[in-house]
C-alpha cells in the first residue's frame, strides 16, 4: 500500500488486478470470481454434499449394524462393492431399479435426482408378501416422493446428523424408512 490510500492487489481467483482506495484490498474482481474459488476450496475439502459432485454416502456400520442385529438384511439393493453392506448386493451395473427385490432389503439409494424413483420402488417391492425394505433416506417433507410413498411407511427420524463413512456429518437431518 503506498501513502495515497491506493492499494493495488491480484484477484485470486482470475489474477486480474484490482486498485482500491479501501484499507483492506479485494480479494477478488466479481462475484463470479467469489463463488468460483469457494466451489474449489469446497472440493478440496471434500464437501461434495453442496454440490452434484457425488450422490453416493455409504451407510455408517454401526448404523447399519444396529438395524441389522432388528431386521437381519439379506439383500443390498443399491451398493457397490467398495460400500456393500450385506453378501448380496446389486451395483450400478445390475441397475437395481431394474431387478426384482425379495426377502429383507437394505437400500441407501443414491442422494441425487433419481432417489424419487429408488423410494417408489421400495415402496411397490415391500407390496409383496415376501419382501420387506429398510432405507436410510433424507428428511425431505416438501418432496413429491415423500408425499406419495414415504408417509404410508413406518418414520423413524434420527437424532442428530448422520455421519457418512466417506464424507463426514450429513447437511440435512435423516431418517430410516421401514417399508412393510
Amino acid at each position: 500500500m503506498n501513502t495515497s490510500g491506493i492499494s493495488r492487489s491480484r484477484c485470486q481467483q482470475c489474477r486480474k488486478v484490482l486498485i482500491t482506495s479501501r484499507t483492506k484490498p479485494w480479494r477478488w474482481c466479481s462475484d463470479a470470481c467469489r463463488k468460483k474459488a469457494w466451489r474449489k476450496r469446497q472440493a478440496k475439502a471434500g464437501h461434495a454434499f453442496f454440490s452434484s459432485a457425488s450422490v453416493e454416502w455409504a451407510t455408517p456400520w454401526t448404523l447399519f449394524n444396529e438395524l441389522d442385529a432388528e431386521f437381519n438384511f439379506n439383500l443390498d439393493v443399491c451398493a457397490t462393492e467398495d460400500n456393500a453392506k450385506c453378501q448380496w448386493f446389486y451395483s450400478p451395473e445390475d441397475d437395481g431399479l431394474r431387478q426384482e427385490w425379495h426377502g429383507t432389503c437394505w437400500m441407501n439409494p443414491p442422494y441425487g435426482r433419481t432417489i424419487g424413483e429408488w423410494v417408489a420402488k421400495a415402496h411397490e417391492s415391500a407390496k409383496s408378501d415376501d419382501t420387506l425394505v429398510v432405507c436410510l433416506l433424507p428428511v425431505r417433507t416438501d418432496t413429491r416422493w415423500w408425499h406419495d410413498h414415504v408417509t404410508d411407511a413406518e418414520i423413524r427420524f434420527l437424532k442428530g446428523r448422520v455421519r457418512f463413512n466417506d464424507a463426514g456429518p450429513a447437511p440435512f437431518p435423516s431418517c430410516v424408512v421401514i417399508f412393510r
